[in-house]
């Protein structure tokens, strides 16, 4: 299976679609996926025409993380120094997805492991069918985390619960991981496919320039001082207020009927 076929991409009304196609492996992650997987989002993030994400598997599963049968297959051994630099350069998709000023659904299903889950997590909203099961798995598989799963899950649960997450490794349920606050919805199983599109369509059909400065004040919240963070609040509030859909919501408001967003 080619680079291309293993990441699919579908634009379709401003929401690009990133399926992972691996179905075969439970889309587990090797070195042609997390390369077709940075270059996806970083067309998300720089295509103009991009204004919301959907990450998805394919085959019911969203992915259960590195392939671990071809790690324990021993092919040549690469050098640390080779190894560092595939890594990070893979990892590049969770900085991509996290920081990129437009939204980013992940749909849940099957199992979210390992660096599939902290590539989910790097998103900005997970909807999770019901029986998706939800795990760090690194350590059961002796290795100590990527793709920035202690990140984010610090900054979305406290030091406290990452620790037990990732030390534990305990399998959760979509209802474990939602009372937690890990994913944002859990929706029965025939029903996660269409709540997650329509969900990420109502962001793409959003106003678009507004929900990229709600992120940026958002992740801006993770590493800034209060002062700074007001500033950048006050930047991105007068900003959006200038644009036409600003003054399209405002007159739907006092018409009493749905905006219609013209995502500028």
């Amino acid at each position: 299976m080619s680079q291309n076929e293993m990441v699919l991409q579908q634009l379709n009304q401003g929401l690009l679609t990133i399926i992972m196609n691996r179905p075969d492996r439970r889309n587990a992650l090797n070195p042609d996926m997390t390369r077709g997987l940075v270059d996806a989002a970083r067309r998300a993030a720089e295509d103009h025409e991009v204004r919301a994400v959907l990450l998805k598997g394919a085959g019911g599963t969203f992915c259960v993380g590195g392939d671990v049968k071809s790690m324990a297959e021993g092919r040549a051994p690469l050098s640390f120094e080779a190894k560092m630099v595939n890594l990070r350069r893979g990892m590049e998709v969770s900085r991509i997805l996290h920081q990129m000023q437009k939204p980013v659904v992940a749909q849940l299903d099957g199992a979210a492991a390992g660096a599939g889950l902290s590539i989910a997590l790097a998103c900005d909203l997970r909807v999770a069918s019901a029986s998706c099961k939800i795990t760090t798995a690194f350590a059961k598989v002796g290795l100590s985390g990527d793709y920035g799963g202690t990140y984010f899950l610090t900054q979305m649960l406290g030091s406290a619960r990452a620790r037990e997450l990732y030390l534990t490794s305990p399998v959760l349920s979509a209802q474990e991981a939602y009372n937690l606050g890990m994913v944002t919805r859990v929706v029965p199983d025939a029903e996660v496919e269409a709540v997650a599109h329509d969900l990420a369509m109502s962001l793409a059909q959003g106003p678009s320039i507004t929900l990229g400065y709600i992120k940026r004040n958002i992740n801006n919240a993770e590493t800034m001082s209060l002062e700074e963070c007001f500033d950048a609040e006050a930047i991105h509030h007068s900003r959006s207020g200038e644009t036409l859909d600003h003054k399209e919501a405002a007159k739907a408001f006092v018409e009493k009927r749905k905006p219609v967003f013209q995502n500028h």
